[in-house]
């Protein structure tokens, strides 16, 4: 098993937190030190044990790392990565767990120059409505998809070291292209996101929006639950991946155009034709995901 004698976390909270957790849980980590914008955040985290200490500065947090994940919003990303850049000593590792990928990795090439090889981008699929380090769990990764999205001047070794990082926190390792991630992400990831926060926004707005919430049972809650989520995040993921997001927002809106159209004609059987579609692709799907989660416990490829 490989272990890391350093690792340095910019972002305690949900991702970060959870990520130095699972690794501390496994064993795989001797010391992890946490940089954030807040340091009662910061205090906070090694109360509950998820960081060993709170570094002086970015110098202090990259000076000896094997290892530095960045889980801040994507926007934030850029600005970490100068940061680093000075202080980023050879054989360090960078990775970060941003929702967007394309402009993930343009930004660490303008910040990171001739040392962007250093520099791997990754996206753990795993989260939760809450956000800060009470919301952490060593489990959080276990079974979960991450996503590496390696640059042509990265090392196999490297990709290899932030793979192994991943797996000990119980994560399967997938690689895409930058370009292959944003698309896939626009149109099930960042999509049912503006969905659910423009639904929610939509009944808060009304006047009687407090007799709609009275009666919204289950069905509204388990659709609408990622609208819990960080506001400030999902701000950023969606100006980050407005091209491949809007080029999903347009098929949608075309998707209601022609239900509206049904709906106006009173077409039940094409209606209902658009149900079973989509019923049977969902049912296929989670089958598929119960499959591959047997396939785990099994063993297998």
């Amino acid at each position: 098993m490989l272990v890391f004698k350093k690792i340095a976390i910019f972002g305690v909270g949900l991702i970060g937190g959870s990520f130095a957790l699972a690794l501390k849980k496994a064993g795989a980590a001797e010391r992890i030190v946490g940089v954030g914008r807040h340091l009662t955040t910061l205090q906070r985290a090694r109360e509950l044990g998820i960081i060993d200490q709170i570094a002086n500065g970015v110098a202090d947090a990259a000076a000896d790392a094997d290892l530095i994940l960045i889980a801040a919003p994507v926007a934030q990303t850029g600005a970490i990565l100068a940061s680093i850049a000075p202080h980023l000593q050879a054989g360090t590792v960078v990775t970060d767990a941003g929702s967007t990928k394309s402009d993930v990795a343009l930004a660490a090439r303008a910040a990171l120059g001739g040392k962007i090889g250093q520099f791997v981008p990754g996206h753990p699929i795993a989260g939760r409505e809450q956000n800060g380090p009470e919301a952490a769990l060593a489990e959080l990764y276990v079974g979960k998809k991450v996503v590496l999205a390696p640059l042509p001047e990265n090392s196999a070794v490297d990709v290899a070291r932030v793979a192994a990082a991943w797996q000990q926190c119980g994560a399967l390792i997938h690689q895409l292209s930058a370009q292959q991630h944003d698309a896939v992400f626009a149109a099930v990831s960042h999509l049912p996101h503006v969905l659910a926060y423009a639904l929610v926004d939509d009944i808060a707005n009304k006047p009687h929006a407090a007799s709609l919430f009275q009666y919204a049972a289950s069905g509204f809650r388990d659709f609408t639950r990622i609208a819990g989520s960080s506001p400030e995040m999902w701000r950023d993921i969606s100006l980050a991946n407005q091209s491949a997001l809007l080029g999903e927002l347009d098929a949608y809106m075309m998707q209601l155009g022609r239900m509206r159209a049904l709906l106006a004609a009173g077409d039940g059987p094409a209606l209902e034709a658009i149900y079973s579609n989509a019923q049977q692709a969902r049912h296929n799907w989670i089958s598929a995901i119960e499959a591959a989660e047997q396939q785990n416990k099994e063993g297998g490829d």
